[in-house]
Order: C-alpha cells, then structure tokens, then sequence
C-alpha cells in the first residue's frame, strides 16, 4: 500500500502525511528533521543527531519534537524490498487540544526532564491500526476531508499515551523546556548567517544562560554555536547545487568570514570539499529528501 502511493517528493493527498520509497541503501544525507513522527514499515534506516545516533527499522517510529540537523540514511534497501516509510508532521496545537480534552489522570504526568529532541520506540498496535486506517483514505479521496483529521487526532493520541509521550507531550506545553528551546532552534534557523551571543538568544527564550545551555544540549544533543555551524553547512551545501563556482560568495553568504575555514570545515562535515560537491551530488542521489 505505501509502494503503491510513494512519489519523489513524499507528497501525499492528506495534508501533513508523507511517504518515502527508497530502491537501494543510500549515502549519509544532511537535512532537517522537521517535527514529525516517521515510521518504518520495511528496511531499515540509521540518524545521526551530533554525536547520538538512532537506527531504526520496520515495525518502529521516530519522534521528531524540533526542527534538528541530521544525516541519515536508509541502511536496507532493495528493489524487491524497498525501504517504506510514513511521516506524519507533528501538529503542536492539536497536541495541546488532547491534552486539554483529557480527562484527569489519564496522560500522566511530565518526568520534569528535558528530552531529547529525537527518540525511538518500537510500534504498539493500536498506532500500526491507525497509521494503516490513514494511509488506506489515499484510495478513498472522497473521504479524506472528513476521517483525516479524526484519524490524525487518533495517531497523536497514540503518541501522546506511548513510550515517547513526555515528548511528545512537551511539544503541546507553552511553557514547557522544549518549547523554549523550539522557540530558540527557529531563531538560528531564521539568522543563521548572524553572529550571536548565547545570552542574548537565552534572553530570548525566556531562560537563564545556563539553563539555556544546558537544556539546548539535552534537546540538540550540541551546543548553540555547533547547532548554528551545522545549519551554516547544510544552507551551504544547497547554495551550491545552484552556484557551484561560486564558493567564496557562498561562504559569505551563510555566515563565514574566511573562505578557507569555510572549506576546512565543509570537508570535515560531508567527506568532500566545496568544490567537489556539484560532482558528487551529479552522481549520487544525496539531494533527495527522505523520511529522518
């Protein structure tokens, strides 16, 4: 069924619900997680979060809570058995709504830890019956504006009451840790090619500076400074695709003020320097978007 309705670009006909095909194992691929719950239904795949790495496989979901730099890759693929995934974006205000609907007692409450922003759990039943129940709508159109949304409710619940459900849960909390930091992550994502001061960015989030520090590294699993140079190296790496003699300007432009510790750094991250890069993405399908 997900075969059947996977395109290039994971779009789908049900707003906020993705699907990914892959025919082979694929090369470590920089990109945004997005906040999402991804979900693999056959082969395997393995994330990289700074120095945390997830690998998951069919049968288990991820929970993206921020918007993070990752590189991943599907690690089992075949053309008989192609990697499938589903990803559903996470929607914080429907969150907050289940919470706010729940009867008390039901969600339990948060451990008062601050999660990271990246976690992995193997499928209970009931979400595989709802994903299954979402994904089946796409042969249904007619009924997709309707049982859609009820459905995606269902899958957030699921979520909200599973084992990543402090998570997740902190996602719909205005004044959770998580929020702070999300609220933080959109800044540097936004001004990437500024200087900045973590205090200043701490201020910002309604945090002291070292709460700040110390919670954007439980969420990011790096510091405010290596978060911002791997946002700099991935803006780089598209700017490139489209200016590829152009690296100087491209250096300036995300934010570096010396082309050489630019080149140092882009070949430290991704294996090449910038000036090798158009050739091997010619030659890979490293551009392609796919499921974290």
């Amino acid at each position: 069924m997900l075969a059947r309705h996977g395109r290039p670009d994971m779009s789908t006909a049900i707003d906020g619900v993705l699907i990914s095909r892959t025919e082979t194992p694929t090369a470590p691929s920089a990109s945004m997680s997005g906040t999402l719950l991804a979900l693999i239904a056959q082969g395997a795949k393995r994330l990289a979060l700074g120095d945390c790495v997830y690998e998951y496989r069919a049968g288990q979901y991820l929970v993206a809570s921020v918007d993070l730099p990752v590189n991943g890759h599907f690690t089992e693929a075949s053309a008989q058995a192609p990697a499938l995934g589903f990803g559903l974006i996470l929607d914080a205000s429907a969150i907050a709504e289940l919470l706010l609907a729940a009867e008390p007692g039901v969600v339990s409450r948060a451990s008062g830890q601050t999660p990271r922003g990246i976690a992995v759990s193997d499928a209970p039943d009931e979400l595989l019956d709802a994903v299954v129940r979402l994904v089946r709508l796409l042969d249904r159109p007619q009924e997709i504006k309707v049982l859609a949304p009820l459905i995606k409710r269902e899958i957030f619940w699921r979520l909200i009451t599973g084992d990543q459900g402090d998570l997740v849960r902190q996602l719909g909390l205005a004044d959770s840790n998580l929020t702070y930091i999300a609220r933080a992550v959109r800044w540097i994502r936004d001004n990437y090619a500024l200087p900045f001061h973590v205090d200043d960015v701490a201020r910002m989030s309604g945090m002291s500076a070292s709460a700040f520090y110390r919670h954007f590294q439980a969420v990011t699993a790096m510091s405010p400074i290596q978060f911002q140079k791997q946002i700099r190296l991935q803006e780089a790496r598209l700017l490139l695709a489209t200016n590829p003699p152009d690296i100087t300007s491209v250096a300036y432009r995300v934010g570096y003020s010396s082309p050489s510790q630019f080149s140092r750094e882009y070949r430290r991250q991704f294996g090449v320097s910038p000036s090798e890069e158009p050739a091997r993405r010619g030659s890979t399908n490293g551009g392609l978007r796919s499921l974290p």
